[in-house]
């Protein structure tokens, strides 16, 4: 094999977004990118997805933010994040000087502020949105966009409205009906749909009876949720025909081709990162190596392919 075919055996193209390998940062997970680029290099990831940003700056939450768990981890961050306004200024001219796509996470309090985010972030250096509708909608009383179909649809609405940009959505695991969810936002827009994000958890300090966390739950992720997002991602790449970007416990590459082997085109990692920082560009290395020891000229040839017909 050349190493002109190895160098394109990775290649991706995700609703316009060409990346060099299908492994991208979880958002959230790899703060703007900048923070690891120390330790690893930028520009041998397929795609950076940057932390969750908002229109204007926010603090987080306080008391502890992050507890381990077995298999996992708990995190409780409040979405604290500059804002777009620094992002844009401060950030991304930095990012933008790595050859690698950036796409930004976007969450919102109202369907109003994810069409102004979109607004805002239809700039040069930007290469698309990724949604968080894990967020509360102030005007429906508190419930996340996430858990009900049509406020999510009109969140995917309102950015495609607003932007140019491809858009993915970003799935909640939350819900009774996972299928349901992915048809409801692939039939309002979406470009492509990622998923999971985390699973609602909570932990207990039994010395002091008291939970762990300062917001009492947080979010799950890391290896534990993996069958559950291996499963979700199967379920929803048969039921839509746009991308699916699987993540949710993905550690080391054969995680990556279970996801793959599942429906998704592309992966992202997130907890790994904070366990090894050189995990997306091993990953793709592990997935290269898969590849060739397969006979397999492009990654999309294993995209799918689980053989659940013989069960």
């Amino acid at each position: 094999m050349t190493a002109e075919h190895n160098l394109g055996l990775l290649s991706v193209n995700i609703a316009g977004i060409k990346m060099k390998t299908p492994v991208m940062t979880a958002s959230g997970t790899f703060g703007f990118g900048l923070e690891y680029s120390d330790f690893v290099d930028i520009n041998k990831i397929g795609a950076v997805v940057v932390k969750g940003t908002t229109l204007l700056s926010r603090s987080g939450n306080s008391g502890v933010r992050i507890a381990e768990t077995p298999a996992g981890m708990l995190n409780s961050i409040g979405l604290e994040n500059p804002g777009v306004e620094a992002f844009l200024h401060e950030t991304l001219p930095v990012l933008a000087k790595y050859d690698v796509p950036v796409i930004v996470n976007i969450a919102g309090n109202t369907v109003e502020e994810y069409g102004e985010l979109a607004k805002q972030l239809d700039v040069k250096g930007v290469a698309g949105l990724e949604l968080n509708i894990s967020c509360p909608n102030v005007k429906q009383g508190g419930i996340a966009f996430g858990t009900n179909c049509e406020s999510a649809a009109s969140v995917v609405r309102m950015v495609k409205k607003s932007t140019g940009l491809p858009v993915i959505v970003k799935l909640s695991p939350n819900v009774t009906d996972i299928v349901e969810m992915a048809k409801a936002v692939e039939a309002a827009g979406a470009d492509a749909i990622s998923l999971i994000n985390t699973l609602l958890g909570m932990a207990i300090d039994i010395h002091n009876r008291k939970p762990i966390l300062g917001n009492i739950v947080g979010g799950l992720s890391g290896p534990a949720v993996k069958p559950v997002a291996v499963r979700m991602v199967w379920q929803v790449a048969k039921a839509v025909k746009v991308p699916v970007i699987g993540m949710g416990g993905i550690m080391t590459a054969e995680d990556a081709v279970e996801f793959m082997l599942a429906g998704a085109s592309a992966v992202a990692v997130g907890t790994a990162n904070f366990v090894n920082p050189y995990a997306t560009v091993e990953i793709a290395d592990g997935i290269r190596e898969y590849l060739n020891q397969q006979g397999l000229m492009q990654v999309s040839e294993i995209v799918g392919k689980v053989r659940t017909e013989e069960w």
